[in-house]
């Protein structure tokens, strides 16, 4: 037997009273006498109860947990003032069924299923994290409910004032959206999609479907009305619950697709049209009034924490988006696990929802993350990613916060226009800062802890002003990850003294999988492997690439009805194929190094991956915004490049230059403030700065078939709206070769006529 069959083996089945009925005449409890309650209590294992040690008996064989409650809860100014300020009715006690003392499992002889219905096994292990007692989303909720019950959870913006839900409140809601939506007649295993920004109705919609049983699943709010019905008939949804007009508008376009939607509830603004199957959130929190506790708590103590409870839809880059079905497990194992790694204090975190929370990064980070620490989170205006997230990050200062790496390219791009405009003795003191800091934290990677001499005047002078302007003056540790990001990037925010964490993971990974923190980690890495999980390289190369995959609880149960998918993604003993290449260093530091699927094979039969060619472009040139390497099946390479510009408020490119592009032209004698103006004219400046960039790239190719023959300018930027980006800004290489294959072939055409 190989080692994960053993490690499987030992995960047994609990064998339960499927009678619904006996389990709702079960005594109730309410949330005021259960002080008592354990939610990490027994485990039944082949039918046996045995109990699980806790993390804080366990902590002689693992120090890095850090589940038990510190003595002195450290809380900021703002959260004593958002405590304080709470004119709270008196807390109702919700009825608890003492089922929850014991967690089951539910039987399952495999690792993995596509059947909505169907548990997994999981993978477990004799000790350390992985041996931990699964427990469900409810049980998670209730432990942060019964310890901080009476601290900040959400907090969001009405008519210019932040309003607050205290844990308690929030716990309270989620139950009556439970109820709300058994009573629209939410059946079991089925979907609710959630169409919408990130808001406190989107978190209580998406726990209120799992505590009533059903499948909560996000829905880009970019998707067309097409991918959203895709999406919905998927998941077989019996409810939707959209954020305005324009998302419903869609949704109605495609209901007669739809044949198991029984409602869609809004939850922001006037209903503009009145039918029976649509609520206004008001009417649908009122909905499930008179449904009683005990057929809620029935359903909550059916839950299984091997069974599945959300369905994460990869963005569909290439063919149809495909439903990961994550388990209760792999969302409270990961987000416990990965909270371990990162110094936090109980009820006195603060992030920033702001990221699509469809997307397994944000939903982790923002959801379950923050909940198993108490966390509060603001939530960010909808057009954050179009401008506004500056003024939220200033306003609530996160001591967390997850960047994709576009949204710190911006950052960069903003500070460098305002550092150009600078005088030249405060450019020079920046610049004498940044080598400084580049300096302090390159030696502090390497654990050589080196403070050169003026880092303190350093600090004081530019890095504390800079972290005040930018709003992260408390962040503890900025994390980056969704997409790859370039080393430039990296050292910027190195020589401005906050180093940029890099994570990775998929959604079939639910999100982390490894992960660098402030005191272990390497640039260009994604960090080390998370503690309880597994990375193998399959079939590695002479310089040690190989195909990355996982192992561990954070490992998906499979993609909904895709049988076929999910045995190409999770091969015979329950590894999960990542398609990512990347190779490890002498400390186990996991460097990626390509995508499969991205490898540009030439009609030579030369692999080459992309992204290092492209994001050394783009260093060497800073006006170039997105470039794209095409050569796979052809005789040489070329690249689609586009230039910096500025994007108006939809998040459309317009043809206007960015200031650091319109910077690059001034110092370069060019006078054109339009991308249009210098394709036009091919402005000479330009095109030899972009040509020399190229031959320095050039320079540096390990072969001929590495190098950049030909290249070219399109019109306008890449978007998310315009489909070249994905949600998270990840370049979608099948559509743009599709958007400009006139284009391309011209780029061949010439050259092979030219032959």
């Amino acid at each position: 037997m190989s080692i994960q069959g053993e490690l499987v083996m030992g995960n047994g089945v609990a064998l339960m009273d499927g009678n619904p009925e006996s389990i709702a005449s079960q005594k109730a409890q309410t949330l005021s006498d259960s002080s008592n309650l354990k939610t990490h209590s027994s485990l039944i294992l082949n039918g046996e109860a045995t109990t699980a040690v806790s993390a804080s008996e366990n902590q002689e064989t693992h120090p890095s947990s850090t589940t038990e409650e510190p003595a002195k809860l450290a809380r900021s100014p703002e959260l004593e003032e958002a405590v304080e300020g709470l004119s709270l009715e008196e807390p109702k006690a919700v009825p608890l069924s003492t089922a929850n003392l014991t967690t089951t499992l539910a039987p399952a002889d495999q690792l993995w299923s596509t059947s909505r219905d169907q548990a997994v096994k999981l993978r477990m292990e004799g000790s350390g994290l992985a041996s931990e007692t699964p427990i469900t989303i409810h049980q998670m909720f209730l432990e942060t409910v019964e310890k901080y019950g009476d601290f900040p959870a959400l907090v969001s913006k009405k008519e210019g004032q932040w309003v607050t839900l205290t844990w308690r409140q929030y716990y309270e809601q989620c139950r009556a959206a439970a109820k709300g939506f058994l009573k629209l007649g939410l059946e079991r295993y089925h979907g609710v999609g959630i169409l919408g920004f990130n808001s406190p109705e989107w978190f209580i919609s998406d726990i209120g479907c799992i505590l009533a049983g059903g499948l909560a699943a996000g829905i880009y709010t970019t998707n067309s009305p097409e991918a959203c019905q895709y999406v919905a008939a998927n998941c077989e949804a019996n409810v939707l619950v959209v954020e305005n007009q324009k998302q419903l508008e869609k949704i109605l376009q495609v209901k007669d697709q739809l044949p198991h939607l029984k409602a869609i509830v809004q939850y922001k603004g006037e209903l503009q049209q009145k039918a029976p199957f649509l609520y206004t959130w008001a009417e649908f929190m009122k909905l499930g009034e008179d449904v009683p506790d005990e057929q809620l708590n029935a359903v909550i103590d059916s839950l299984r924490a091997n069974e599945c409870c959300t369905l994460i839809y990869t963005s569909g880059t290439t063919g149809n988006p495909k439903g990961v079905m994550l388990s209760h497990d792999n969302l409270t194992w990961t987000a416990h696990t990965a909270s371990t790694l990162v110094d936090y204090d109980y009820a006195a975190e603060v992030v920033v929802s702001y990221l699509p929370l469809s997307h397994v990064a944000a939903q982790m980070l923002d959801m379950w993350i923050t909940m198993t620490f108490a966390g509060t989170v603001y939530f960010a205006e909808p057009d954050a990613l179009k401008g506004s997230l500056g003024t939220t990050l200033k306003e609530v200062r996160p001591t967390y916060f997850l960047g994709v790496p576009r949204v710190w390219e911006k950052m960069q791009e903003k500070m460098k226009a305002i550092g150009a405009k600078a005088s030249p003795m405060r450019k020079r003191v920046a610049d004498w800062a940044k080598s400084i800091g580049l300096q302090y934290n390159y030696s502090a990677m390497n654990k050589e802890n080196l403070v050169p001499w003026g880092f303190m005047l350093a600090n004081n002078l530019v890095f504390k002003k800079v972290r005040a302007a930018l709003g992260l003056d408390r962040c503890k540790i900025c994390f980056t990850g969704a997409a790859p990001i370039t080393k430039e990037t990296l050292e910027y925010f190195m020589s401005l003294n906050l180093p940029l964490m890099e994570l990775y993971g998929m959604s079939e990974s639910s999100g982390p999988h490894t992960i660098s923190i402030n005191n272990e980690y390497r640039i260009m890495s994604c960090g080390k492997v998370m503690p309880g999980c597994k990375t193998k390289l399959e079939n590695p190369d002479k310089d040690g690439n190989g195909e990355i995959c996982f192992w561990g609880r954070n490992v998906f149960m499979g993609y909904l009805n895709m049988p076929d998918k999910t045995t190409e993604a999770l091969d015979q003993d329950g590894w999960l194929h990542s398609g990512d290449l990347g190779k490890n260093d002498q400390f186990e530091f996991l460097y990626i190094t390509g995508r499969i699927k991205e490898l540009i094979i030439t009609a030579g039969g030369e692999n080459i991956p992309p992204v290092p060619i492209e994001d050394a472009l783009k260093a060497e040139v800073p006006i170039i915004s997105n470039s794209m390497l095409i050569g796979d099946k052809l005789k040489f390479l070329s690249m689609l490049l586009t230039l910096k510009c500025v994007v108006d408020d939809n998040g459309e490119p317009t043809d206007e230059l960015s200031p650091e592009a319109l910077d690059f032209c001034q110092r370069n004698g060019v006078t054109a403030t339009k991308v249009s103006e210098i394709i036009a004219n091919k402005e000479p400046a330009v095109y030899k700065a972009i040509q020399e960039g190229i031959e320095h790239i050039n320079a540096r190719a390990t072969s001929n078939a590495q190098k950049i023959q030909k290249w070219v300018i399109v019109e306008r930027d890449f978007s998310i709206i315009g489909g070249e980006l994905g949600p998270t800004m990840k370049l979608r290489r099948p559509i743009v070769v599709k958007m400009y294959q006139e284009k391309i072939n011209e780029i061949y055409a010439v050259a092979t006529a030219k032959q």
